[in-house]
């Protein structure tokens, strides 16, 4: 059985510098003209010209109307509409339309589609049904990318190569007999014998100790949980099956069209998913995201903003794309609320703040049939007439204000915060203390917390550089490896101030436990030991020495040589330490042994950022979310207000949005936004 697996390193290397895809912010959404007649094709251009629109992204779900049938290739549409959108001045960023295998494909080889975890196979009538495992999938994908990139890649409207849609969203997993063929060659790669295998997951736990890799199947349904190291090594194989398939559709397009730049969009959202982006971003020319918001979250712009600076870190200073959100309410969700009054133009202007270069929607006008034909769009069901139509002109023109944004960088931070996708992934495998503790809970929250005290924060994987940097959050950073543990206390022994929170350097890189007390990765680091966990029960609470309160987890902490900050006031652990702090060479290192309530986190957060030398981006009033873009242009400071009052930033300048100047003081009003491109700071 072929494993389609295929090295990160390119037969075909990309340039490292290419022109960027609009001569400002790109602005766009997907266009999906196969849904209409051929006649609504020139009001759909005159439409985006009129709002401003540069780029589209163009072909995404269109492989059965491409090839329709085995090696039959009808061209013309595509040709048509390439043309017409070059003729208004519009660029493309044409995908490889292999996110939809056509239904020919389907009855041919119907076992290209996912398999279940309970061995069902995934039956036609969604999206993504393709295992990345499978080699007869692989063969017709590469034919149909080879096929369109010789077709269009010299066609004059082509900027970008958007590679499938979405990959792992539908298709995160896969368990047929030919994924576990894959899953076994991943294997062998990795461990090299079923020794260091079985060593790596302590399989004598359950009688489970392999003897042969044909052994080795996928964690499929099962009675009772599956080994927390086979999870965690079946969901990194997962991830990398799919960059997989990422990677050979890329090679062909660099092999026909060198120096197109090639990316695929991400999902960086409430969910760290399927994929480790962060390996992902070092394989995209341009790394790109969709992001949707949470109708449900009063606070919804909080993940938008931790997702942002996630996608910056993994970024590392290269411009980014914005290449989906919503306009208003989406079609996924159980109550699909359409977007209060400026809230879609504080979404978009939120990602340029934080290092997009664009942004772009799903979709352009919106559909009248099929599973999406709800999800809002540039150009809705009651047409140009409308206010979401009008929006998105105003936006346009937001935009091209914005102009000069595009190509500075975001101003370095003097906080970084660490979050892995590994150590959620290895948190959520297998059975831990508590369902409760969800991994983005307490990042979000220290992410929010600074944010709305006017505060930028870097987030970094394990492995980033440290340097320069005031003071570092480790918060419930599960996985850690022995090269992240060290890098953490060289950092604080440097003179930085690291802040490490309860459940943390719990497991090593294979998911098993270190023993000999927790947070053993940190242990001798913090001068505290945690000998027991307390999770607390849901709505149960504990107090605080200092009159502050705190819930969902506790643990018995032996301060040993550290300062014992704060602590538990009633409950099990009363009179036992909750915060302790060592000093460490020039630094010093906080531990934090439970989840404090968000004003009580506020405060030791103020505490922390103080002591470290922290200061905000700008002199505001808080609340106000600030972020500064600097670069060859000038200096850019951000305001966005989401709150109901207005809010007070001091900042002699230029406001790019409304052209009017101040030697000082700005209102920002509430749900409003200001861009001051700052005079000599």
């Amino acid at each position: 059985m072929d494993a389609v697996f295929l090295s990160h390193a390119s037969d075909h290397p990309q340039p490292t510098e290419y022109p960027w895809l609009a001569d400002g912010l790109v602005f766009g959404g997907d266009y999906n003209p196969e849904q209409w007649p051929e006649e609504v094709w020139r009001e759909d251009v005159e439409l985006m010209r009129r709002a401003g629109v540069n780029t589209v992204s163009l072909g995404i779900f269109s492989w059965g109307l491409l090839e329709v049938a085995d090696g039959v290739f009808e061209w013309g549409w595509l040709d048509r509409v390439l043309d017409l959108l070059h003729e208004g001045g519009i660029g493309v960023n044409l995908a490889t339309p292999t996110a939809a295998p056509p239904m020919w494909l389907l009855d041919a080889h119907p076992e290209i589609a996912t398999v279940g975890a309970d061995g069902v196979r995934t039956a036609r009538g969604g999206r993504l049904a393709w295992s990345p495992s499978s080699a007869t999938f692989r063969r017709y994908a590469l034919r149909m990318v080879r096929a369109i990139a010789e077709r269009y890649g010299r066609h004059p409207a082509l900027r970008l190569w958007h590679v499938s849609n979405e990959i792992g969203n539908e298709n995160a997993s896969c368990f047929s007999d030919e994924t576990a063929g894959a899953w076994q060659e991943w294997l062998r790669q990795r461990y090299g014998t079923l020794e260091a295998l079985n060593s790596a997951w302590v399989t004598a736990v359950w009688g489970q100790t392999y003897s042969d890799f044909a052994q080795l199947q996928p964690p499929r349904a099962a009675r009772t949980g599956h080994n927390p190291g086979l999870l965690l090594d079946f969901a990194r194989f997962t991830s990398d099956a799919l960059l997989g398939h990422y990677l050979a559709e890329r090679e062909v397009l660099r092999e026909v069209t060198p120096g197109i730049p090639v990316t695929t969009n991400f999902m960086v959202m409430t969910d760290p998913g399927a994929a480790d982006y962060g390996v992902w971003a070092r394989e995209v020319d341009i790394v790109a995201n969709d992001h949707y918001t949470i109708a449900a979250d009063p606070r919804r712009h909080v993940d938008l903003s931790f997702s942002a600076d996630r996608l910056r870190g993994m970024a590392e200073g290269r411009p980014w794309l914005l290449m989906e959100h919503s306009t208003a309410a989406v079609s996924w969700q159980r109550v699909n609320r359409a977007k209060s009054a400026g809230e879609m133009h504080r979404n978009t202007i939120a990602h340029i703040a934080r290092g997009a270069d664009g942004a772009m929607f799903f979709q352009w006008r919106q559909s009248i049939a099929g599973a999406e034909q709800f999800h809002s769009a540039m150009v809705p069901h009651a047409g140009p007439d409308s206010e979401v139509y009008r929006d998105v002109v105003r936006l346009g023109e937001m935009l091209r204000a914005l102009a000069p944004v595009r190509g500075t960088t975001v101003e370095r931070a003097q906080i970084a915060l660490l979050f892995d996708h590994d150590s959620a992934t290895a948190l959520r495998a297998g059975r831990k203390p508590s369902e409760l503790l969800d991994v983005l809970d307490l990042p979000r929250a220290v992410h929010d917390a600074l944010t709305r005290r006017g505060i930028a924060v870097d987030i970094l994987s394990p492995g980033q550089s440290l340097a320069d940097y005031r003071a570092l959050i480790i918060p419930t950073l599960y996985l850690v490896t022995d090269e992240t543990a060290d890098a953490v206390s060289d950092f604080v022994d440097g003179g930085g101030q690291a802040l490490v929170s309860y459940f943390s350097g719990i497991a090593d890189e294979h998911n098993r436990v270190r023993p000999g007390g927790h947070p053993a990765a940190f242990r001798d680091l913090l001068g505290a030991r945690v000998d027991e966990f307390f999770p607390l029960l849901e709505g149960e609470r504990v107090a605080l020495d200092n009159g502050t309160a705190a819930s969902l987890w506790a643990e018995r902490v032996v301060a040993g040589d550290s300062t014992v900050v704060r602590r538990f006031a009633d409950g099990d652990l009363s009179g036992l330490p909750a915060v302790t702090r060592r000093a460490v060479g020039a630094g010093s290192a906080t531990y934090l042994a439970t989840r404090l309530d968000d004003d009580a986190l506020a405060a030791l957060l103020d505490e922390f950022v103080q002591d470290a030398g922290v200061v905000p981006v700008a002199e505001c009033e808080p609340g106000l979310e600030v972020t500064r873009r600097v670069g060859d242009a000038g200096s850019f400071l951000f305001a966005i207000n989401h709150d109901g009052e207005p809010r007070m930033l001091r900042a002699p300048g230029v406001d790019l949005l409304s052209g009017e100047h101040s030697t000082g003081d700005w209102a920002v009003p509430a749900g409003g936004v200001r861009v001051v491109m700052e005079e000599m700071r």
